[in-house]
């Protein structure tokens, strides 16, 4: 049995001085991206790939003159056939031996990681994520299959024999798939969360059907075009269109036996109920988050102003693990503040396939009107210390740029305080003792990721104790609550940010995919 490594792309770099040579084979990537773009592509049915006249256009983020690419406009009629064709296939599919289903994504980690600077440099292009940002999703990508493959190997295909007083009675448990699973990704992490999400439901013996944020379906369908024909026809299903006809006869369907969903909470508490109001069925969801960190006055504050801002303002605020609101004690407020609006003000803001760029553009429209009314909010209640400006410049002209905000003296209850934005919009809130602080990073409906700095040993473990978050953090400069690492750091979700309990990339996430059969024999 293999070990997990991460594949840790740029960290490898870093740690064998050959980040150059990495900036040259991203280059490379660039110019060959550019040759793909504009191309129009099809939806993947019952192992057939479908053409259709009636395309939406992805436009890039950053420049909305560039085409990425074209996909067909879904109709509900191919939507029941992609359900109809991955239940025809659950049988065939589901009764492959678990040892042939790891090599089959084990195979198609080692095509990623062939292919890794173009999928990377492809992502720049298509949701705006810079070098870095866009190859940690891959990674991560490339993580999910590989560790969801050794989870299955480990546990044997999750089948276990059972003791019992009687001798002649012979028992085991087994876990099996429960049959379709639509999975239903976000724009934020095309790929890994996408592809993770399938892949869980694929790789323990489910049939799918993908559909992918409209605003980015490029990335994962670089996956289902390479998965599709290792599988039986209708194992996977990979459908492109918007949520109110893709996604609401996904979910309606009385033939879809899951759902796996990455979202905001209203949509995912809209999909629960309605996916769940006639029958139990599984819904895996991961609903977002408002995270807090705290800092404290034994904090070092270099260390506290970086982690915070590359948790608050990396890939422009749209991750769902994103700071976005920070409680810093009085003792260090000042001092604090000063720091974090320097170090805030001198990040380069540009196209993201470009070298050394820290923050491309948010994702749409909807996203910078949604930044303009909340910097309006910002001004009429509150203070804003820096950024609060659309980019309108030559460079920026074509694109939904804008500047990395932070404002401070809003109310705790503040709307801007407690929902969640998705946007590089950072609040800042004083408290006086860290009883305080821990009582404001909790008074939220939210409970996904959480961050402290505090060279306090006492302290991290009452934050460790006390703080209500799924995934959290002491100390992390190079991001205070965001870039959890598959097998390392499972990512999940508490109270309004998670269904279920249980993280991405650890040891208890496929079992979620899978129901329990108790079997005895008797001699």
């Amino acid at each position: 049995m293999s070990e997990f490594q991460n594949e840790y792309t740029w960290g490898k770099a870093v740690a064998s001085n050959s980040t150059e040579k990495f900036q040259e084979n991203f280059d490379k990537a660039i110019d060959k991206v550019r040759d793909e773009l504009g191309k129009k592509y099809p939806i993947i049915i019952n192992g057939q790939e479908i053409y259709y006249d009636d395309c939406f256009t992805v436009r890039s983020p950053s420049d909305t003159r560039i085409v990425v690419a074209k996909f067909p406009k879904t109709s509900i009629h191919d939507t029941e056939n992609a359900i109809s064709s991955a239940k025809n296939s659950f049988e065939k599919w589901s009764s492959t031996t678990y040892q042939k289903r790891v090599e089959i994504f084990r195979n198609c980690a080692d095509v990623f990681s062939k292919q890794k600077f173009f999928l990377s440099a492809l992502m720049t292009f298509e949701n705006g994520k810079n070098r870095l940002e866009a190859m940690g999703d891959i990674d991560e990508t490339i993580d999910f299959m590989r560790f969801y493959a050794l989870q299955l190997e480990k546990n044997q295909g999750f089948c276990k024999q059972t003791t019992h007083p009687n001798p002649y009675e012979k028992t085991q448990t087994i876990m099996k798939p429960f049959g379709v699973w639509g999975i239903i990704a976000p724009f934020n992490f095309p790929s890994a969360i996408a592809i993770g999400m399938t892949t869980a439901a694929l790789i323990t013996g489910n049939t799918a059907v993908l559909k992918p944020a409209s605003d980015a379906p490029l990335s994962s369908f670089q996956f289902a075009k390479i998965i599709y024909s290792e599988i039986p026809n209708g194992a996977i299903n990979f459908v492109t269109g918007s949520g109110g006809t893709v996604g609401k006869t996904i979910i309606e369907s009385k033939d879809v036996d899951g759902i796996a969903f990455t979202g905001s909470y209203e949509v995912g508490m809209k999909g629960f109920q309605e996916f769940t109001k006639e029958t139990a069925k599984p819904f895996i969801s991961e609903m977002g988050g408002k995270n807090p960190a705290i800092v404290t006055k034994h904090a070092d504050l270099n260390k506290a102003t970086d982690g915070i801002m590359n948790a608050a303002f990396g890939f422009a605020g749209q991750k769902c693990s994103a700071c976005s609101r920070v409680y810093v004690q009085n003792d260090v407020a000042d001092q604090f503040i000063s720091k974090i609006v320097e170090k805030t003000k001198k990040l380069r803001i540009g196209m993201p396939w470009k070298q050394d760029v820290f923050l491309g553009p948010v994702i749409n429209k909807g996203a910078k009107t949604k930044f303009e009314n909340a910097v309006t909010l910002a001004k009429q209640d509150g203070e804003v210390l820096t950024g609060g400006n659309v980019l309108s410049s030559s460079e920026f002209e074509n694109g939904y740029f804008v500047e990395p905000t932070i404002v401070t003296k809003l109310p705790d209850d503040h709307k801007l305080v407690k929902e969640e934005l998705f946007l590089p919009f950072l609040c800042i809130q004083r408290y006086d003792t860290f009883d305080d602080a821990i009582k404001l990073a909790n008074k939220t409906e939210y409970g996904l990721t959480a961050g402290i700095f505090s060279n306090d040993d006492k302290q991290l473990e009452e934050f460790f104790s006390k703080i209500q978050a799924g995934v959290v953090y002491a100390n992390r400069f190079a991001s205070a609550t965001t870039a959890a690492l598959v097998s390392s750091q499972p990512f999940v979700g508490w109270k309004h940010s998670g269904s279920t309990g249980k993280g991405a990339g650890g040891e208890n996430y496929l079992q979620q995919f899978m129901h329990s059969q108790t079997q005895t024999r008797c001699d």
